[in-house]
């Protein structure tokens, strides 16, 4: 077994990128398609999609307690086959009935094969120093869609979108898998022995609040990853400047994980969460002020390093105030309301700008700073140990 920390951060950083690459980001590109030769309209696609984003949370604490119990391997290749399978349906699909069953498949995958999966992972392989693990292969996997979005526009221009998703499938089994079941570390037996399988997690004070930021903010990140051009134009910009501030979210978000992998490692992750949950609000609040056209790569570059950021606060915060102890399971309970929200945002979105234009940015300031300000509440824990957080 090959053991190194550099190495399990690549590869589970490249299987957590084709992970994201051929599922959450699918849908931005093939649902034109998809819609066209399933005749099933894009709203619907888009509300089966959401659907599979609910399901996702729905398994997520189960999941987590598997992988406490020391399953880890098991569990991402079995998501593996599952996105295999999704996609395999998808490919086959000619009926409501045939995407409602592949992205049955997909949410129970990205339920288990996601982000949570792979920090809960890291924490049992290296326990409290996890923290630079998970910022390494969110670091890679922060080029999901850099890398999935044109690769699936090549595939579905070339080869076409049902045979595009075939080859994402045979990625998953004959690349993914094997990596993610033989070739990561596991946890040692100690390790297993010392998880209480049957341990409930109270919603003590820190849960509830660790529990609220989280939704805030990522609520506000789903709502703006499908709206942002349509937002900036709304607010002034032209669509070539919309477009053009859009492509710099995905090297602000690359950007601020490097400086969370240096400078930021020294401080607390509750500082790095509250950074991260201001920063949407310094950038809407330039938009508001200068116009769209002016601001707009100011409020990508900003937007783009608190996406970044939070992301890998979800998993370093609570591993900082609680330990990694049933870990998994309590990133599980912690994402369920981020989830869940997040599933509805493009929707909720949608319905504000109509009526309100730019000044959805009001609103959506208005629910990140609440996050921060939960954050802010947030203890960090005694000297004594990391079971004091509330």
């Amino acid at each position: 077994m090959i053991g190194s920390r550099l190495f399990t951060i690549v590869a589970l950083g490249s299987t957590q990128t084709l992970a994201w690459a051929s599922s959450y980001y699918l849908p931005a590109v093939l649902a034109d398609d998809i819609a066209r030769d399933t005749g099933v309209s894009t709203t619907w696609l888009f509300g089966i999609f959401s659907a599979a984003l609910v399901l996702s949370a729905v398994v997520g604490p189960r999941v987590g307690r598997i992988i406490d119990a020391g399953g880890g391997n098991a569990v991402l290749a079995a998501s593996n086959l599952l996105f295999a399978a999704g996609l395999v349906l998808l490919h086959s699909s000619h009926s409501l009935a045939m995407l409602v069953a592949a992205w049955t498949a997909m949410g129970i995958a990205m339920g288990i094969g996601l982000y949570d999966a792979a920090f809960a992972i890291l924490a049992r392989i290296y326990g409290a120093d996890a923290r630079g693990a998970i910022t390494g292969i969110t670091l890679l996997a922060g080029f999901a869609s850099t890398i999935g979005w044109p690769l699936t526009a090549w595939g579905a221009a070339t080869i076409g979108w049902r045979d595009t998703c075939l080859a994402w499938a045979a990625l998953h089994v004959l690349g993914a898998l094997p990596v993610n079941y033989w070739l990561l570390p596991r946890c040692s037996a100690d390790a297993v022995e010392r998880t209480h399988a049957d341990d409930a997690i109270p919603l003590d004070r820190a849960m509830l609040l660790l529990s609220f930021a989280f939704a805030a903010v990522w609520t506000v990140i789903a709502g703006m990853a499908a709206h942002f051009p349509r937002i900036l134009e709304a607010a002034g910009a032209s669509q070539a400047q919309a477009v053009a501030a859009g492509a710099l979210i995905g090297p602000a978000q690359v950007a601020a994980r490097l400086l969370e992998a240096g400078p930021l490692a020294r401080f607390h992750p509750l500082v790095s969460a509250r950074l991260g949950s201001l920063t949407h609000a310094m950038g809407a609040t330039s938009i508001l002020i200068a116009g769209g056209g002016a601001a707009a790569g100011a409020f990508a570059l900003l937007h783009g390093a608190g996406s970044g950021i939070i992301t890998i606060a979800r998993g370093t915060v609570p591993l900082a105030l609680f330990g990694p102890e049933n870990y998994g399971y309590r990133l599980g309970v912690l994402g369920i309301p981020a989830r869940f929200l997040s599933a509805g945002a493009p929707i909720g979105f949608a319905i504000l700008i109509e009526h309100f234009g730019m000044g959805v940015l009001v609103f959506s300031s208005a629910v990140t700073l609440s996050g921060f300000a939960a954050l802010c509440l947030v203890r960090r824990p005694s000297p004594a140990g990391v079971g004091h957080a509330g």
